[in-house]
């Protein structure tokens, strides 16, 4: 949860949520809304010399990544130029018929990355002027304690990112840091993946438990936990009509996105991925079981209730009850977790359409026009 000691600060990650519908389950609480306190960006309504985004693809993310309903009115200004270097900018506007809500958006020049949150050059590249400059940005008493740990690379080329820890005395509250490898630019708040081509090539998609043919034009790449009852509705909306409409036209790849706090799908997810190393054609069957079976299963039976549904699915009982007592397949499930968080994934179900976020569950029609557009993008 955002922390109050950082919430001004990061007040444009979190200024997203309220748009939200709630037909998902969240993996981050309290992320974001758009609105609150911003200036308007310098020269925004100058458009850059090259733009890597038009608005019209800037409100496309912003919708699909925060699941901002259909009903709520998005806009997005021409981006410009900003005053830090690797960036262009822009302003974000949404309308819910009563109020309007403005956000300061950045996109690294390259495209690559969509920055929220609060953006701040640094003097020089020391540790002393990083804390100056976070104390500066979150507006933070004299008394307040800051420290930043070590900075680690991420997926994004030009950024570091670090966890930094706020205490007053009475409360601790951390929060994540990026920087540029030079050290000179920092953000407050949220790095996320934008163009396309670059969320393609973060997602995994070969030794993945999928339905279709893996020449399909389409990929859909949907990350789930077995316990979000969503996640169950988005199955069975796959199966009885997305995949039957479009046929040998997609592809659908199955990743393992599990949520804190859930007491049984950890279970579920490593025996799901036991499934697919023991029997690659039974999984479908078996993942839709699982789904179909939520309300019976608890973290005191989800064992039992697991192998039974194996069982069902024609999967070996010794071998299944064997992977899953072993958690042999956990590196699997794993490894979709941190794809999910390099991917800045906050809910399930998320998916990605030939890299198109779409987050959470949008109405059928949505959908038509997502892989409609994604079709008719292989033509060309």
């Amino acid at each position: 949860m955002t922390s109050p000691l950082f919430r001004r600060a990061i007040s444009a990650r979190g200024r997203l949520t309220g748009l939200l519908t709630g037909s998902f389950c969240l993996l981050l609480i309290g992320a974001t809304t758009l609105g609150g306190e911003t200036s308007r960006p310098q020269n925004s309504r100058t458009p850059a010399a090259t733009e890597p985004a038009s608005p019209e693809k800037i409100v496309q993310y912003v919708r699909g990544r925060f699941a901002v309903p259909e009903n709520i009115k998005l806009e997005a200004e021409p981006l410009g130029k900003s005053q830090f270097p690797i960036f262009l900018q822009t302003v974000v506007t949404s309308d819910n018929g009563k109020e309007k809500r403005a956000s300061n958006v950045f996109i690294t020049k390259d495209g690559r990355c969509f920055v929220i949150g609060n953006v701040f050059a640094m003097h020089d590249a020391s540790t002393a002027e990083l804390v100056r400059c976070l104390r500066e940005a979150a507006k933070l008493p004299p008394q307040t304690e800051l420290k930043v740990g070590a900075f680690n690379k991420t997926p994004y080329p030009q950024f570091l990112r670090a966890v930094v820890t706020a205490s007053d005395g009475r409360k601790t509250e951390n929060a994540e840091v990026f920087i540029t490898r030079d050290r000179r630019i920092g953000v407050l708040g949220a790095v996320y993946p934008f163009r396309d081509d670059f969320v393609r090539g973060m997602i995994k998609t070969k030794d993945m438990p999928s339905q279709g043919p893996p020449n399909a034009p389409v990929t859909l790449v949907e990350y789930a936990d077995l316990q979000c009852r969503f996640c169950a509705r988005l199955q069975e909306f796959l199966e009885k009509q997305l995949l039957p409409k479009y046929g040998d036209k997609i592809r659908v790849v199955f990743k393992e996105c599990v949520i804190p706090g859930h007491d049984w799908s950890p279970t579920a997810a490593v025996a799901n991925e036991c499934a697919y190393q023991i029997n690659p054609s039974a999984f479908p069957a078996y993942r839709t079981l699982i789904f179909a079976n939520q309300s019976a299963i608890n973290a005191a039976n989800v064992r039992d209730r697991l192998l039974d549904l194996g069982d069902q699915a024609g999967i070996d009982h010794v071998k299944l009850a064997a992977c899953i007592d072993s958690q042999a397949s956990l590196p699997r499930v794993e490894a979709g977790r941190q794809e999910g968080n390099d991917l800045g994934i906050n809910m399930t179900p998320t998916s990605f359409i030939n890299g198109r976020i779409v987050a959470g569950m949008p109405p059928e029609a949505t959908w038509d026009k997502i892989l409609d557009d994604a079709l008719l993008a292989t033509k060309h």
